[in-house]
């Protein structure tokens, strides 16, 4: 542990620069100081000064591949981002955890009470709550803390700022009553019983788990209760490329039932061969009878269905590509994934307002602009929200200039990601 004002010294000096290089990126260790700086300040003002504290960190993530596949118990490829929450933290022995996220009220929440609280259900209190009992649950030990935390992953753009939170809780948690001994797959999973138990939000897992371990992951949901995971070691910093993430400004509003249809459609296709989800039926069984279910489940429901096999297959490819260093084949399989997704997923736009396609023309843009040179495909659930690009350097001036110009000056978030996970960064 270290003081705060030892804390804000030695970000004043070069200690921990290739760190936050690391975690970061080169160009913005400086600006990072400057944010932990401030962020220890917060804390000397909320909470008094002379304490020992750590920092902590986790961060926001991306699907890379695998896109509608999760929830029919396919694969996924996700990656951690350069974007984090943030938090500096001291312990206490109140039994108390106390947290105050930059632009929201304190959260205090008294840990002699580990039921699920109804009332705060869609709120940031029950996920302190989830997370402390995930560990009591698992025979783990947890207790109080106060913390100033901020977070730059972005809200409502696909990059999951609640599982960046949920994987911070837990990682605090991790080091200050734990001696850092909770893997980062548990931890992933105790941050998604508290979205799922206390939160009141029925997610997957891929989210968390990206956020918690980190880097490139390889994700199988065969049997959801009990993935395979799997870390894909690639250094994308060395590719020369940037991941750009374009909120093309769409609303999510109305959504819902276009969401549940991409589900719903493939869980009809697999209805007819007497399982829940696409993943338990045979390839093989279900072409050779494209035809009949054709006429029961209708033609969308086949081109989702076509979409998830194809799409589970590219899931492999693409780790796989990356394992051999080969970015220019993980390339061409993400412009793959994402004609898939745009042809027979059908999830770029939605029928009910075909003049309205911001998705699409980002997508057009990107094609103008990375054809031959890098990689483009919509991001997370679709139908409206923010596309992934894969940028080279030598083009990314240009590529932006394009988003912005339709989009807006604060459209495209330039990235990388990260190669850790839920970390303490300093003790």
């Amino acid at each position: 542990m270290i003081k705060t004002i030892d804390l804000k010294q030695k970000l004043a000096t070069a200690e921990y620069d290739e760190l936050f290089a690391k975690i970061y990126k080169k160009e913005d260790v400086a600006a990072q100081k400057e944010r932990y700086i401030a962020l220890a300040e917060n804390f000397d003002k909320l909470f008094g000064t002379g304490r020992d504290v750590a920092v902590f960190s986790a961060p926001g993530r991306t699907e890379v591949g695998g896109n509608h596949t999760d929830h029919n118990h396919g694969k996924v490829l996700a990656a951690s981002v350069n974007l984090d929450a943030v938090a500096v933290v001291s312990k206490n022995e109140e039994n108390i955890v106390r947290v105050k996220s930059e632009g929201y009220k304190i959260d205090a929440v008294d840990l002699a009470n580990m039921s699920v609280m109804p009332a705060e259900r869609g709120k940031s209190e029950s996920l302190i709550r989830g997370v402390c009992a995930g560990f009591r649950n698992r025979g783990y030990n947890y207790g109080g803390f106060d913390a100033a935390t901020v977070s730059d992953v972005l809200s409502g753009s696909g990059l999951s700022s609640s599982a960046a939170f949920e994987v911070l809780i837990g990682t605090i948690l991790n080091y200050l009553y734990n001696d850092g001994k909770v893997s980062a797959v548990e931890i992933a999973q105790v941050a998604q019983f508290a979205e799922n138990e206390y939160f009141g939000k029925p997610c997957g897992l891929m989210d968390q788990m990206a956020c918690s371990v980190g880097g490139f992951v390889q994700i199988d949901f065969k049997d959801p209760a009990v993935p395979v995971i799997n870390k894909v070691d690639f250094d994308f910093a060395a590719c020369n490329h940037a991941l750009c993430i374009v909120d093309t400004g769409g609303n999510h509003a109305d959504l819902t039932d276009e969401y549940a249809a991409v589900r719903g459609e493939m869980e009809a296709v697999a209805s007819k061969f007497g399982k829940a989800v696409l993943r338990d039926v045979d390839i093989a069984e279900f072409e050779k009878n494209i035809s009949i279910i054709r006429d029961s489940a209708g033609d969308r429901a086949v081109l989702r269905a076509m979409h998830f096999f194809n799409e589970n297959k590219r899931v492999d490819l693409q780790a796989a590509a990356l394992k051999d260093g080969d970015f220019e084949a993980f390339k061409a399989l993400i412009i793959d994934s994402g004609y898939s997704s745009y042809m027979y997923n059908q999830n770029v736009y939605t029928c009910k307002a075909p003049s309205d396609q911001p998705v699409s023309v980002a997508l057009a843009i990107c094609n103008d602009v990375l054809k031959g040179k890098g990689a483009w495909r919509v991001h997370g659930g679709g139908f409206a929200g923010t596309i992934q690009a894969f940028v080279p350097a030598d083009v990314l001036d240009e590529f932006k200039n394009r988003i912005c110009s339709v989009f807006g000056e604060k459209s495209c978030y330039v990235l990388n990601i990260r190669p850790v996970g839920g970390i303490k960064v300093i003790d």
